[in-house]
Protein backbone atom coordinates (compact mmCIF):
# COMPACT_ATOMS: atom_id res chain seq x y z
CA UNK A 1 0.00 0.00 0.00
CA UNK A 2 2.90 2.55 0.90
CA UNK A 3 4.58 1.61 -3.07
CA UNK A 4 1.40 2.17 -3.92
CA UNK A 5 0.82 5.81 -2.43
CA UNK A 6 4.71 6.88 -3.26
CA UNK A 7 3.42 6.49 -7.29
CA UNK A 8 0.68 8.47 -6.70
CA UNK A 9 2.61 11.01 -4.82
CA UNK A 10 4.38 11.19 -8.31
CA UNK A 11 1.49 11.08 -10.47
CA UNK A 12 -0.19 13.76 -8.59
CA UNK A 13 3.34 16.21 -8.65
CA UNK A 14 3.52 16.01 -12.07
CA UNK A 15 -0.17 16.23 -13.07
CA UNK A 16 -0.09 19.68 -10.31
CA UNK A 17 3.46 20.55 -11.96
CA UNK A 18 1.63 20.25 -15.71
CA UNK A 19 -1.78 21.98 -14.76
CA UNK A 20 0.49 24.66 -13.55
CA UNK A 21 2.09 25.00 -17.55
CA UNK A 22 5.99 24.36 -15.05
CA UNK A 23 8.26 22.38 -16.53
CA UNK A 24 10.90 20.22 -14.04
CA UNK A 25 13.70 23.06 -13.98
CA UNK A 26 10.60 25.82 -13.06
CA UNK A 27 9.66 23.28 -10.35
CA UNK A 28 13.16 22.84 -9.56
CA UNK A 29 14.00 26.81 -9.15
CA UNK A 30 10.78 27.38 -7.59
CA UNK A 31 11.08 24.67 -4.78
CA UNK A 32 14.92 24.43 -4.43
CA UNK A 33 14.92 21.03 -4.87
CA UNK A 34 17.05 19.26 -7.94
CA UNK A 35 15.39 18.47 -10.95
CA UNK A 36 16.72 14.86 -11.26
CA UNK A 37 15.02 14.23 -8.04
CA UNK A 38 11.81 15.39 -8.32
CA UNK A 39 12.28 13.45 -12.11
CA UNK A 40 12.94 10.25 -9.83
CA UNK A 41 10.31 11.05 -7.80
CA UNK A 42 7.27 11.72 -10.44
CA UNK A 43 8.81 7.93 -11.86
CA UNK A 44 8.24 6.61 -8.35
CA UNK A 45 11.90 5.29 -8.17
CA UNK A 46 12.38 7.79 -5.00
CA UNK A 47 10.48 8.52 -1.95
CA UNK A 48 10.41 12.21 -1.09
CA UNK A 49 10.90 13.17 2.82
CA UNK A 50 8.13 15.74 4.42
CA UNK A 51 10.85 18.31 4.18
CA UNK A 52 11.39 17.89 0.89
CA UNK A 53 8.02 17.02 -0.11
CA UNK A 54 6.73 20.77 1.35
CA UNK A 55 9.20 22.88 -0.44
CA UNK A 56 7.91 21.23 -3.66
CA UNK A 57 4.28 21.75 -2.42
CA UNK A 58 5.07 25.30 -1.46
CA UNK A 59 6.63 25.88 -4.98
CA UNK A 60 2.91 24.83 -6.25
CA UNK A 61 1.06 26.90 -4.26
CA UNK A 62 -0.04 24.17 -1.99
CA UNK A 63 -0.21 22.89 2.00
CA UNK A 64 0.64 19.24 2.23
CA UNK A 65 -3.14 19.10 3.66
CA UNK A 66 -4.20 20.32 0.27
CA UNK A 67 -1.88 18.16 -1.65
CA UNK A 68 -2.60 14.90 0.39
CA UNK A 69 -6.48 15.69 0.45
CA UNK A 70 -8.54 13.05 -1.77
CA UNK A 71 -9.78 14.00 -5.02
CA UNK A 72 -11.97 10.78 -4.71
CA UNK A 73 -15.82 11.11 -4.18
CA UNK A 74 -17.18 13.14 -1.35
CA UNK A 75 -18.60 11.29 1.70
CA UNK A 76 -19.04 13.11 4.89
CA UNK A 77 -17.56 9.90 6.72
CA UNK A 78 -14.10 9.17 6.75
CA UNK A 79 -13.61 5.38 8.25
CA UNK A 80 -9.81 4.89 9.48
CA UNK A 81 -9.20 1.43 7.22
CA UNK A 82 -10.00 4.33 4.27
CA UNK A 83 -7.39 6.96 5.34
CA UNK A 84 -4.58 7.56 3.25
CA UNK A 85 -1.54 7.27 5.42
CA UNK A 86 2.27 8.39 4.40
CA UNK A 87 5.59 7.77 6.36
CA UNK A 88 7.95 10.42 5.69
CA UNK A 89 11.44 7.74 4.53
CA UNK A 90 13.42 10.17 6.41
CA UNK A 91 12.59 10.07 9.90
CA UNK A 92 10.04 7.66 9.75
CA UNK A 93 6.89 10.14 10.57
CA UNK A 94 3.25 8.72 10.20
CA UNK A 95 0.86 11.03 8.95
CA UNK A 96 -2.69 9.84 8.58
CA UNK A 97 -5.58 11.91 6.81
CA UNK A 98 -8.26 12.15 9.25
CA UNK A 99 -11.06 14.34 7.37
CA UNK A 100 -13.41 12.82 5.11
CA UNK A 101 -12.81 13.80 1.61
CA UNK A 102 -14.26 16.08 -0.92
CA UNK A 103 -16.01 17.91 1.46
CA UNK A 104 -16.42 21.69 1.58
CA UNK A 105 -15.11 22.06 4.79
CA UNK A 106 -11.74 24.22 5.26
CA UNK A 107 -10.92 22.31 7.52
CA UNK A 108 -8.44 19.46 7.22
CA UNK A 109 -7.06 17.15 10.71
CA UNK A 110 -4.34 14.89 10.38
CA UNK A 111 -3.13 12.57 12.90
CA UNK A 112 0.59 12.03 13.51
CA UNK A 113 2.88 9.49 15.12
CA UNK A 114 6.38 11.15 15.74
CA UNK A 115 9.29 9.59 16.36
CA UNK A 116 11.54 9.94 19.59
CA UNK A 117 14.47 12.04 18.27
CA UNK A 118 12.82 13.41 14.93
CA UNK A 119 12.96 16.92 13.81
CA UNK A 120 11.30 17.74 10.67
CA UNK A 121 11.26 21.60 9.16
CA UNK A 122 8.58 22.85 6.55
CA UNK A 123 9.72 26.04 4.77
CA UNK A 124 7.65 29.31 4.81
CA UNK A 125 5.63 29.47 2.26
CA UNK A 126 3.59 32.83 0.76
CA UNK A 127 0.93 30.20 -0.56
CA UNK A 128 -0.32 29.42 2.83
CA UNK A 129 -0.40 33.22 3.69
CA UNK A 130 -3.72 33.46 5.86
CA UNK A 131 -3.82 29.41 6.90
CA UNK A 132 -3.44 28.51 10.50
CA UNK A 133 -2.97 25.63 12.50
CA UNK A 134 -3.53 23.97 16.20
CA UNK A 135 -1.00 21.22 17.09
CA UNK A 136 -2.81 19.21 19.88
CA UNK A 137 -0.18 16.36 21.71
CA UNK A 138 -1.74 13.33 22.81
CA UNK A 139 1.16 11.85 24.01
CA UNK A 140 5.02 12.52 24.20
CA UNK A 141 6.45 15.77 24.05
CA UNK A 142 7.49 18.00 20.97
CA UNK A 143 9.03 21.06 20.55
CA UNK A 144 7.42 23.26 18.10
CA UNK A 145 9.52 26.20 16.96
CA UNK A 146 7.52 28.98 15.11
CA UNK A 147 8.69 31.62 12.44
CA UNK A 148 9.94 33.84 14.65
CA UNK A 149 12.25 30.95 16.41
CA UNK A 150 9.88 30.69 19.59
CA UNK A 151 10.34 27.28 20.86
CA UNK A 152 6.98 25.84 22.75
CA UNK A 153 7.54 22.75 24.80
CA UNK A 154 4.30 20.68 24.67
CA UNK A 155 3.27 18.25 26.80
CA UNK A 156 0.17 15.76 26.65
CA UNK A 157 -3.50 17.65 26.63
CA UNK A 158 -1.25 20.99 25.30
CA UNK A 159 -2.19 22.87 22.08
CA UNK A 160 -0.35 25.13 20.49
CA UNK A 161 -1.98 27.83 17.45
CA UNK A 162 0.34 28.86 15.02
CA UNK A 163 0.07 30.33 11.26
CA UNK A 164 1.12 28.09 8.90
CA UNK A 165 2.99 30.32 6.43
CA UNK A 166 5.75 31.43 8.97
CA UNK A 167 6.94 27.97 8.80
CA UNK A 168 7.74 25.81 11.45
CA UNK A 169 10.10 23.09 13.02
CA UNK A 170 8.82 20.17 14.35
CA UNK A 171 11.02 17.81 16.71
CA UNK A 172 10.28 15.38 19.60
CA UNK A 173 12.97 15.46 22.33
CA UNK A 174 11.39 12.87 24.22
CA UNK A 175 12.13 9.01 24.57
CA UNK A 176 8.95 7.96 22.83
CA UNK A 177 6.96 8.07 20.23
CA UNK A 178 4.75 11.79 20.36
CA UNK A 179 1.23 11.15 19.30
CA UNK A 180 -0.41 14.39 17.65
CA UNK A 181 -3.40 15.89 15.29
CA UNK A 182 -3.05 19.00 13.60
CA UNK A 183 -6.01 20.92 12.82
CA UNK A 184 -5.46 22.89 9.50
CA UNK A 185 -7.74 25.77 8.52
CA UNK A 186 -7.09 26.45 5.32
CA UNK A 187 -9.15 29.40 5.30
CA UNK A 188 -7.82 32.90 4.62
CA UNK A 189 -7.72 35.06 7.99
Amino acid sequence: MEQALELAIGIRIRKLRMARSMTLDDLADASGVSRAMISRIERGEASPTASLLARVCAALDLSLSAFFADEGEASPLSRRQDQQVWRDPETGYLRRSVSPPGTTSDVDIVDVEFPSGARVSFPPHAAASGMTQHIWLFDGEMEMTTGDGTVHRLLPGDCLFMPVAEGHVFHNPGPALAHYCVVLDRRRH
